[in-house]
């Protein structure tokens, strides 16, 4: 193959190989064996990692720590959701949120970092959108969203009564979701 077939030839070959990946990753997705979200949490089974995070700033709750978190988990599972208001998929999931939290299900709020930066937009949004974290601290560092390897967010993960995680949610609680994965597992660990 001369000098020039190659120039062709491999950026070919690489976009056919890329098509066929992408092929059976659809193929994969049809017949229910490819689950985007499918990275495991090496969480699972194990206790709330220890952390203490500062209040949203101008909102009227206080922070969050893993003590509020196992203090209230002693009474009733609970979840901890990482959200920020510029996450599209967040405000896909916020409606399940806010009707757990009607319900009486605690939900904790971790505000992403956003860089070094508070996330500004994060009160307007919850003035806009509604509020159903019980508290909510931010995650100035990024630290904290680390220490329980969130890749994205919104992610979620639910607390059993001995402060362990049982179930992590990467992407949006969609009715879907929460009807046939979240409401079942709450009532199975109440």
């Amino acid at each position: 193959m001369t000098r020039r077939q190659l120039m062709f030839a491999l950026p070919a070959a690489a976009t056919l190989a890329a098509a066929g990946g992408f092929y059976a990753m659809l193929s994969g997705m049809r017949r229910g064996s490819f689950d985007p979200r499918g990275v495991p949490s090496a969480l699972i089974g194990r206790p709330v990692p220890s952390f203490e995070l500062g209040p949203l700033p101008n909102w009227n709750k206080p922070g969050l720590s893993s003590r509020d978190i196992l203090e209230a988990a002693s009474l009733r599972p609970v979840l901890v959701n990482f959200w920020a208001s510029w996450c599209v998929p967040c405000l896909v999931e916020h409606p399940q949120l806010m009707k757990l939290a009607a319900e009486g299900v605690p939900v904790f709020g971790i505000n992403y970092h956003t860089g070094t930066q508070t996330d500004p937009g994060a009160t307007a949004w919850l003035r806009r959108h509604g509020d159903p974290f019980a508290r909510i601290g931010i995650d100035l560092t990024g630290r904290v969203a680390v220490d329980w390897g969130v890749y994205g967010v919104p992610e979620t993960y639910v607390i059993d009564r001995r402060g362990i995680i049982r179930w992590r949610m990467a992407g949006p609680i969609t009715p879907e979701i929460d009807a046939e994965q979240l409401r079942p597992l709450l009532r199975s660990l109440a």
